[in-house]
């Protein structure tokens, strides 16, 4: 029985704070204290923990006294203020944001594609981008099989990946369109009920946004090889909560459509939903709340002799942010390496 730890969650009034509230209760991580942190402008709030109303604070210098483990989910401006902080006061800090994530020295982790990995940290260990994440446990159980040479994505994002307020935006777009008034764009720069469009994040001089870039460096770096070629269009969609992803794989040598099934239906964290007679294979409607990515409409690619496709959803607040960063405090507690073995030094 491992002893209990004292766990803080950083934007703990978020969406993804809430459900790793949820998580650590339903998971029933081993706690001997939970404090719940939040900007000034969200202190005082309560939420229920375990049948108990917990007191947000406002996180300051001295938040992490004594705090053994740190789940962030602030923001990037947020954790490379607050996490050298914690740090320094002893704790280990799993951060949700893109601050540190292609740092040399941080480890980018994924439990079900590189678990070795959290065993380098120094203190701060980085979860991966949501649509990262739901490709990687995808993909990585046939990459162990075959090597993969080329990755293609076209991705179909959720609302949830801005936020609780992004949500309630689309909600609040679609009820003003029924009703045949005009809808309201602030938190993005679009209507989204409705609609469509490419990723808003900022474009680089080759035209690719963020979360395209996101998609191609970090999977580099959770399969620990830069020779995969990967390349992705990425789209909000009118969902609220999951994201959908078309996945193009080319191989070092074909890849049999029959044995990646046989494959992905035993693979951890992935869940098989594949029925050609009735034309029913993944939907964001049924990945939401689950832990597991769903993948189907496995086929070979009719225009590669190499090329195997399959499509995937996965809840993005959920194994896209919240779940994967507890199976990283679940993976601490178990192999005992809570305390980094060197320190990180940030400036």
């Amino acid at each position: 029985m491992s002893r209990p730890y004292r766990v803080a969650i950083l934007g703990a009034t978020g969406a993804v704070g809430q459900e790793l509230l949820e998580l650590l209760d339903s998971r029933n991580f081993p706690l001997a204290d939970l404090k719940l942190l939040a900007s000034a402008r969200s202190a005082g709030q309560s939420l229920r923990f375990k049948g108990e109303n917990l007191t947000v604070e406002a996180v300051d210098d001295n938040s992490f006294n004594g705090i053994d483990i740190v789940l962030a989910s602030a923001g990037g401006s947020t954790s490379k203020a607050i996490a050298p902080k914690a740090v320094e006061a002893g704790a280990v800090v799993i951060d949700n944001s893109s601050a540190f994530r292609m740092n040399p020295e941080v480890p980018l982790v994924v439990p079900e594609v590189n678990p070795d990995a959290a065993s380098e940290h120094k203190g701060i260990i980085a979860n991966p981008n949501c649509t990262t994440i739901l490709m990687a446990v995808a993909v990585y159980p046939l990459h162990k099989v075959k090597k993969i040479k080329r990755i293609i994505a076209a991705t179909y994002q959720s609302a949830s990946g801005a936020g609780a307020k992004a949500m309630a935006e689309v909600q609040a777009q679609t009820s003003a369109i029924l009703e045949g008034k005009q809808p309201v764009a602030e938190i993005f720069p679009y209507p989204l009920a409705f609609n469509l469009f490419p990723h808003n994040t900022p474009l680089n001089e080759m035209g690719y946004c963020e979360e395209e870039m996101k998609m191609v460096n970090e999977t580099r770096k959770i399969f620990g090889t830069q020779s995969i070629r990967v390349t992705a269009t990425c789209v909000r969609v009118p969902v609220l909560r999951a994201h959908s992803e078309a996945i193009n794989l080319e191989f070092d040598e074909p890849f049999d459509k029959n044995e990646a099934r046989e494959i992905l239906s035993t693979a951890p964290g992935v869940k098989l939903v594949d029925d050609w007679s009735a034309n029913y294979f993944p939907m964001p409607i049924d990945a939401t709340g689950r832990d597991e990515v769903l993948v189907g409409r496995i086929r070979q690619d009719i225009s590669h002799p190499a090329g195997l496709e399959l499509w995937l959803c996965g809840d993005q607040i959920r194994k896209g942010a919240a779940l994967n960063a507890v199976q990283i405090a679940e993976l601490l507690v178990e192999k005992n390496i809570v305390k980094p073995k060197l320190a990180l030094a940030l400036t």
